[in-house]
């Protein structure tokens, strides 16, 4: 008789919470979604707020939108198109900054994870008491591990160049239209007769 009255009470309380979240439901602005979905969420803070969403929030309520390093002058410029703004340079020098990517010098490390706590993305392996290493592919450079390491075993280093990642200088081709040469020539001979 008991467990028949809990699973009444059950129902009720849950018909309740299911009525209240769908008639208090709080809307999201449509447009902080639209930037938090331009932004690369990275989570890293560099912008000065905790994450991606707040930063979101805050360009919504008018921040600047020049704030967030890894997604570079693309996510300003597309920030600038969505907002009807004009592009903003970056409020980090992201043209003479050099791409970095952590290292753990694994003599060092001491397993501690508090290095794996401060990824905001995941890019750092390893379990407690063993060493640690990172994803290089998935690190951003954020350079939020390297503070909370109490060995100093984790450096940030240049990203190795290669075919993906080097600045390819291409500069465009000049092409002539063959169709409008033809029609000159044409019409340059039809002058000479």
């Amino acid at each position: 008789m008991a467990i028949i009255a809990l699973a009444v009470l059950a129902a009720i309380f849950g018909a309740i919470l299911g009525f209240a979240s769908i008639r208090f439901k709080v809307e999201a602005d449509p447009i902080v979604d639209q930037i938090d979905a331009i932004l690369p969420q990275t989570q890293c803070g560099q912008c000065g707020y905790p994450g991606c969403r707040p930063y979101a929030e805050a360009i919504a309520n008018g921040d600047h939108i020049n704030k967030c390093p890894p997604g570079g002058q693309a996510t300003i410029e597309k920030l600038a198109d969505l907002m009807g703004v004009e592009p903003e340079e970056s409020a980090h020098d992201l043209d003479s900054k050099i791409p970095t990517v952590a290292f753990i010098h694994e003599d060092m490390c001491i397993g501690c994870t508090k290095c794996i706590q401060a990824c905001p993305v995941d890019a750092i392996v390893g379990g407690t008491k063993a060493v640690h290493t990172v994803i290089k592919d998935e690190c951003t450079g954020c350079d939020l591990c390297v503070a909370p390491c109490p060995t100093d075993c984790i450096e940030m280093i240049p990203v190795a160049t290669t075919t993906e990642s080097w600045k390819w200088q291409l500069n465009s081709i000049p092409v002539l239209n063959i169709t409008d040469a033809a029609d000159d020539a044409v019409n340059v001979k039809d002058s000479i007769k």
